[in-house]
């Protein structure tokens, strides 16, 4: 089996905590601590107001895809823009990543979309669908976040349903080796 470090990465509340219990083999380890008083005035809670628990650090799962003879590890990332200079030393030896996305907070998504596009790391876009909807296409959603690279994939997903995380990071596995082949 080889291994595979895969970064889920995207901004404060999106999803990444989730998508890793989601899908992870393994007991996820987890870093999240309670909200404080202390983060008021610091932490935007706007549109996700029933938010108690944050990561701090990173979380960390392990997926194994026995049929492409491939373990992923998934480090997902803190949302916070105070822990955001940890992202560099989680990009250490990372393959490629998956940004989640909020469409109803997508202005808080551009920093992620930003890391990624500036540190040259292949990435898929994931909009995570909350209450099971989302009211844009994946379409609407990629010309909303003005990728550089307009064949970077965007696609809908619930970050709670294990099939559609499986079939996020293999599409990012598919990324993956359609650019190891063309280098």
């Amino acid at each position: 089996m080889s291994p595979v470090k895969i970064l889920i990465a995207g901004g404060f509340g999106v999803g990444k905590t989730t998508l890793v219990e989601t899908v992870s083999e393994i007991e996820p380890l987890r870093t999240e601590e309670r909200l404080t008083a202390a983060g008021v005035g610091v932490d935007d809670l706007d549109g996700i107001e029933s938010k108690a628990v944050t990561t701090v650090a990173m979380d960390f799962g392990r997926l194994t895809l026995t049929d492409a003879g491939v373990v992923l590890y998934l480090f997902g990332t803190p949302g916070q823009e105070r822990f955001w200079f940890m992202w560099d030393d989680l990009l250490a030896g990372a393959l490629g990543a998956l940004v989640l996305v909020d469409t109803r907070r997508l202005d808080r998504s551009f920093p992620a979309i930003d890391f990624f596009e500036s540190r040259g790391l292949p990435f898929v876009v994931g909009a995570n669908c909350f209450h099971g909807e989302q009211p844009y296409t994946a379409e609407e959603i990629a010309a909303a976040l003005h990728l550089r690279d307009p064949a970077t994939p965007v696609l809908l997903l619930d970050a709670r349903a294990r099939t559609d995380v499986r079939d996020a990071l293999l599409a990012l596995l598919d990324v993956l080796i359609n650019a190891a082949d063309a280098a």
